[in-house]
C-alpha cells in the first residue's frame, strides 16, 4: 500500500451514540422474521449451554501439540445461550422535554444539517458497500452510515419517509442482512419506506421485500432465476505455459490453492460449496415467502418457472406496481401533502450522513465503547504498491488495539471483522494483541460478510463472537506454496543457476526446479505446524478438545447459523447485538445509552480526495497495481479463504470475467 495514502496514527473521534434496550429473550424463541425484527435461532444449540474458559487465561505454550486442548473443568464457566441480550431495536417516540430539545437543536443546526420539514430521505443502494466509515471525500457507500441514516430518520421529525433505489449490489449477504434489519427497525416509526428496483436479482429483491412497497419500471430487468456458486481453475493454463504450482494446503476442505493445483473441483470443496449454497438459498426462500405472505413452495415454483416479465411479478404480488421513477415521486408528493406543481423535498444519503444523532434527539452516553474495524485482506506490513488504504495491515491494527488498551476511557471494545484472511503470521500477531486487550476490558467480535481463516483467527481472541446468519466464517486451515518455473524457462530460453550453502537454502529460492523429496517434506511439515497452532488455539478459545475442533476445522467454511450450531460462534445478529453483549459484560445497564467511538477514522489525504473526484480515471490503474501486488507467493503461510466467485452471492453481475479469474487466482497466493 502506498504510504502516501496510509491512515494516520490512531486518533479518537467520530463520536456517535446508540440506544439498545434490555431484552434477554431466549434466541430459541425468536422467529426468523417478524415486523419487529428479532434474531434468528441458534439451530441445534438452542437447548444447550456453552462451556467457556475464563477469558484472561492465556493459551498454554504447548498448545500446538497433538494432545487435546487443556480444558480445565475447575476453571470453566457455563454461559447459557439465552443469557446473551438480543440488542433488538425498539422505537420510542420523542415526547415532552426531548421533543422541545429536538426543535431547539434543529433551530440552531449548522447549515449542512438543515433539512426541510416533510423531506423524503433517498438512498441509492448499489455497487460496493464498505464496512468502513467513509470520509466526505471517499467514494461509494458505507454500511455504518447507511444504518445510522435509518436510525436517525426514524426519530427525525423532518423526515416523512425513505425512498430506496436498489440495484446491482456488490456485497455479501452479511451486509444485506444488516441493512434489511434496519429497514424493519425503521418501519416501527410508522413512516413509509418504499423501494424502486430498475434491475433486480435475488439479493436486490431480498432487500426490497423488507420495504412496504416495491415499484419497478416497465422495462426493468428482473432475473430471479436462483443462485449459483462458481470455482475457477487455472491448472490447465499454467501447464500450457510451463508453470507448475507446488501448493501445500492443510485441511481437506481448504480449497485455497485449488485454483492453481487442480483442474476440477474436489469432492470436499463441492460438498462445502453445496452446503453454503443450500443454506443461503433456503434462507432466501424463507425470508421472501414470509415477507410476501406466501408459501415457501410457491416462491420456489415461481423461481423455477424462469419468470423475467415485470407484469408476471405484479400479478403474483411480488411487486406493488409498474411505474417509472417520476411516477413514484408524484405518488410520494400526494402521500406527503405536497402540491403537484411543487418539488418533493428530498435529502440524499451523502448529505443526511452529515446530520448528527444528537440533532434528532438521540442522546449520547457517558460510557464509551470503542469500535475497531478490520476490513479486507490481512498483511503484516504496508505494501509499497497499493494506492489505497484498504486491507488490514497488522502493524497499524495493533496500534489501534494498544491505544484502546492503554486508554481508561473505554468500558469495552468491539472488533468489527470483514475479512477473508491473509498472512497467518499477521493474524497471529493481531490475535495476541486482542487477547491482551480482552484481559483488561470486554472485547466482542462482530462479523460482517466474511470473517474466515485469518479473519476468524482474530475473532478467537475476543470474549464472544457475533455473526450474521449468512456470514461466511470458519475456514480454519492454512495454505502455502511456490511456483516451479523450470518448463517456462526452457520455453523462453532463460536459465538460472543457484549457488547455496545449507541443506534447505534453496527451498524457496530455486523456482527453476521442483522441490527435492526432503524439501517437500520440510515444506509440508512447516504448513502442518502452522495449521496445528491455528487449530489448537481455536480449540482452546472455544473450549473444545482438539479432536472436536478438527471435525469443524480442516479449512471448512460455514455460514453464521451453522457455525453457531457447531460452537464456532456465540450469537447471531449484527453490530447492535454485539454492542448489547459488550454492555452486559461491562456491567452497563441495557437501557443506558453508550457512545460508540470509531478508532482511527482516517482523515482524507490529497490522493484520496482526488480519488473521490476522479475515481473513474484512477480505477483502472488501481486495479492493475493491486493485481501486480499479488503476482508472487507470500513469504509466509496464508490463513486465507479461497477466492470463489459467488454469482449473485458475493460478486457483481457486471464483473469482468477475466479480471475475476485473475483475482481468484491471486487470492490463493
Amino acid at each position: 500500500m502506498s504510504k502516501l495514502l496510509a491512515p494516520p496514527l490512531p486518533t479518537l473521534h467520530n463520536f456517535t451514540s446508540i440506544r439498545t434496550l434490555s431484552s434477554y429473550t431466549s434466541p430459541s424463541r425468536l422467529p426468523l422474521l417478524s415486523i419487529i425484527p428479532k434474531l434468528p435461532s441458534f439451530s441445534t444449540r438452542n437447548s444447550r449451554s456453552r462451556t467457556r474458559l475464563p477469558f484472561p487465561r492465556a493459551f498454554d505454550s504447548d498448545s500446538d501439540s497433538n494432545s487435546e486442548a487443556a480444558v480445565d473443568n475447575n476453571q470453566t464457566v457455563t454461559i447459557p445461550d439465552e443469557e446473551y441480550p438480543t440488542g433488538e431495536f425498539k422505537f420510542e417516540p420523542v415526547t415532552g422535554f426531548r421533543s422541545l430539545l429536538v426543535k431547539l437543536n434543529m433551530l440552531f443546526a449548522l447549515p449542512w444539517e438543515r433539512v426541510r420539514k416533510g423531506s423524503v430521505l433517498t438512498m441509492k443502494l448499489r455497487g460496493q458497500i464498505s464496512d468502513q466509515v467513509k470520509t466526505r471525500f471517499s467514494p461509494g457507500l458505507s454500511l455504518p452510515q447507511i444504518c445510522e441514516n435509518f436510525v436517525k430518520a426514524a426519530y427525525d421529525p423532518r423526515i416523512s419517509g425513505i425512498y430506496l433505489h436498489i440495484e446491482g449490489l456488490n456485497c455479501g449477504w452479511g451486509k444485506v442482512e444488516e441493512i434489511r434489519r434496519h429497514i424493519l427497525n425503521f418501519k416501527q416509526s410508522g413512516k413509509f419506506v418504499v423501494a424502486f428496483v430498475p434491475t433486480c436479482q435475488e439479493k436486490e429483491y431480498y432487500l426490497a421485500c423488507a420495504c412496504e412497497e416495491i415499484y419497478a419500471p416497465p422495462s426493468a430487468y428482473f432475473s430471479l432465476f436462483g443462485l449459483t456458486v462458481q470455482a475457477s481453475f487455472l491448472r490447465g493454463v499454467l501447464d500450457n505455459i510451463g508453470i507448475e504450482p507446488q501448493v501445500e494446503r492443510i485441511g481437506k476442505y481448504k480449497s485455497a490453492g485449488d485454483q492453481l493445483a487442480r483442474r476440477t473441483i474436489s469432492e470436499e470443496n463441492c460438498e462445502m460449496l453445496t452446503a453454503l449454497l443450500d443454506n443461503i438459498y433456503s434462507n432466501w426462500l424463507d425470508k421472501v415467502s414470509s415477507a410476501k405472505g406466501k408459501k415457501r413452495e410457491d416462491i420456489e415454483n415461481f423461481i423455477n418457472e424462469g419468470v423475467y416479465q415485470v407484469d408476471k411479478l405484479k400479478e403474483e404480488g411480488l411487486i406493488s406496481n409498474i411505474i417509472y421513477d417520476d411516477e413514484v415521486i408524484a405518488m410520494l408528493k400526494e402521500r406527503t401533502g405536497v402540491k403537484t406543481e411543487k418539488n418533493l423535498p428530498m435529502v440524499d444519503y451523502r448529505k443526511y450522513s452529515r446530520v448528527k444523532k444528537w440533532t434528532v434527539g438521540i442522546p449520547s452516553g457517558k460510557d464509551l465503547i470503542a469500535i475497531i474495524r478490520a476490513s479486507g485482506s490481512i498483511s503484516r506490513v504496508e505494501s509499497q504498491v497499493s494506492v489505497s488504504s484498504s486491507g488490514i495491515v497488522a502493524e497499524k491494527f495493533i496500534e489501534k488495539i494498544r491505544s484502546v488498551r492503554e486508554s481508561k476511557k473505554f468500558k469495552a471494545a468491539i472488533i468489527r471483522i470483514d475479512s477473508p484472511g491473509g498472512d497467518a503470521l499477521a493474524s497471529d500477531l493481531m490475535w495476541r494483541e486482542i487477547r491482551l486487550l480482552a484481559a483488561s476490558k470486554p472485547v466482542i467480535a462482530s462479523m460482517a460478510d466474511v470473517a474466515a481463516s485469518g479473519g476468524y483467527y482474530m475473532a478467537m481472541g475476543t470474549q464472544a463472537i457475533v455473526a450474521e446468519s449468512l456470514t461466511l466464517t470458519g475456514s480454519i486451515g492454512v495454505v502455502t506454496g511456490k511456483f516451479n518455473l523450470g518448463k517456462l524457462y526452457e520455453k523462453i530460453g532463460f536459465n538460472k543457476e543457484v549457488i547455496s550453502r545449507g541443506r534447505y537454502a534453496e527451498v524457496l529460492a530455486a523456482e527453476q526446479r521442483p522441490f527435492r523429496p526432503d524439501e517437500a517434506e520440510l515444506f509440508a511439515k512447516s504448513a502442518q505446524h502452522a495449521y496445528k497452532q491455528f487449530r489448537d488455539k481455536a480449540a482452546l478459545s472455544r473450549s473444545m478438545t482438539v479432536d472436536k475442533m478438527e471435525e469443524v476445522a480442516q479449512g471448512r467454511v460455514w455460514t453464521g447459523n451453522d457455525a453457531a450450531s457447531r460452537g464456532l460462534v456465540d450469537a447471531i445478529g449484527g453490530l447492535s447485538r454485539a454492542i448489547a453483549i459488550a454492555k452486559s459484560k461491562a456491567n452497563i445497564p441495557q437501557d443506558r445509552e453508550v457512545t460508540l467511538v470509531e478508532i482511527s477514522r482516517p482523515s482524507p489525504s490529497l490522493p484520496q480526495i482526488l480519488l473521490g473526484v476522479g475515481s473513474s480515471l484512477i480505477g483502472a490503474e488501481q486495479t492493475l497495481k493491486e493485481l501486480l501486488q499479488g503476482l508472487t507467493f507470500s513469504e509466509g503461510v496464508q490463513a486465507r479463504m479461497d477466492g470463489i466467485m459467488f454469482q449473485t452471492l458475493e460478486g457483481s453481475p457486471y464483473t469482468n470475467p477475466i479480471l475475476s479469474i485473475i483475482k481468484d487466482y491471486l487470492s490463493s497466493l
